[in-house]
């Protein structure tokens, strides 16, 4: 009997070791997942720009969200006090600019550059958080990227690239807001709330853009899919990663978004990129993978 228990002993203590990297891979996966949904539903919904306008799909985004976010975190919207609602308030504004300013910036310089624009939001909050000399490199690097992709040129659009940057400013206020209502609010009672508040300020966009440019079902379905697989999926997915992965893998693994990004815009919407943007999108990304890999938990 003994000898049969111990031959058992080693398949059991290699089931725990098994089971967790079943969950690493599920998680990258995730990741990889959301990532791909993100962009993807960025890509489908500029195909209904010529008729929708990006404000019109980031309308119909701002809907959908709401949809889905409202009935998963069902927020007690009448328990809120003022020190709840503010901070709400401002994510709900700060949700509408974001995507708007991202999507317009997508019409005008394409998928890839203004992904990778907004990616320097997360990026500065990123190095803002910590105070080594490995991270003033970083720093500087990607302010290079910048640069790089900024550089004066016949067919730069500055009015788009100003646009990508506004988004970054908004996601780095997204995160801010965060963090900030995430110790006020329980679970995602306040991102859905901030979702619904939205989704109710883009009602009259909503509605002038259906009268002035009565939208086409391929158009309206480009937008819906835009809000599901840019909204819906990686919400979802990002709660099923951050249960699998270390957060500093997550931040790590979002670094990868820009070329994903540009990989996608070349794939769905045929926008092809140089050299120097390439160059420019690598610096950006790479300052962000070294920060992370090198941050102390």
């Amino acid at each position: 009997m003994r000898t049969a228990s111990a031959s058992r002993r080693p398949r059991l203590a290699a089931a725990p070791g098994l089971r967790s990297a079943d969950h690493r891979l599920a998680g990258v996966a995730a990741m990889l997942g959301s990532g791909l949904s993100n962009q993807t539903g960025a890509a489908v919904g500029a195909l209904a720009f010529p008729v929708l306008g990006p404000v019109g799909v980031v309308a119909v985004r701002q809907y959908v969200a709401a949809a889905v976010l409202l009935p998963l975190a069902r927020p007690r919207l009448r328990e809120f006090t003022w020190q709840q609602w503010w901070p709400v308030l401002l994510l709900a504004v700060v949700f509408g600019t974001m995507n708007l300013s991202l999507y317009t910036a997508v019409d005008r310089i394409g998928l890839g550059l203004a992904v990778t624009l907004e990616f320097l939001g997360p990026l500065a909050i990123a190095l803002a958080a910590v105070r080594r000399r490995l991270d003033a490199c970083c720093a500087v690097l990607a302010a290079a990227g910048v640069v790089v992709l900024m550089r004066p040129r016949p067919s730069a659009d500055y009015a788009g690239m100003a646009l990508g940057l506004l988004a970054a400013v908004c996601w780095a206020s997204y995160i801010l807001l965060n963090r900030t209502i995430g110790g006020r609010l329980p679970g995602a009672q306040g991102a859905a709330a901030a979702s619904g508040v939205s989704a109710v300020l883009f009602l009259p966009v909503g509605l002038l853009v259906v009268l002035h440019h009565p939208p086409s079902a391929a158009a309206v379905g480009c937008a819906v899919a835009a809000g599901v697989l840019s909204s819906a999926v990686p919400y979802l997915a990002d709660l099923l990663t951050l249960r699998r992965v270390p957060a500093q893998t997550f931040g790590l693994f979002m670094s990868v978004n820009p070329v994903l990004a540009a990989v996608v815009g070349w794939i769905v919407l045929g926008e092809g990129l140089g050299g120097w943007e390439w160059a420019g999108i690598g610096a950006v990304v790479t300052a962000n993978a070294v920060s992370m890999t090198a941050r102390r938990p």
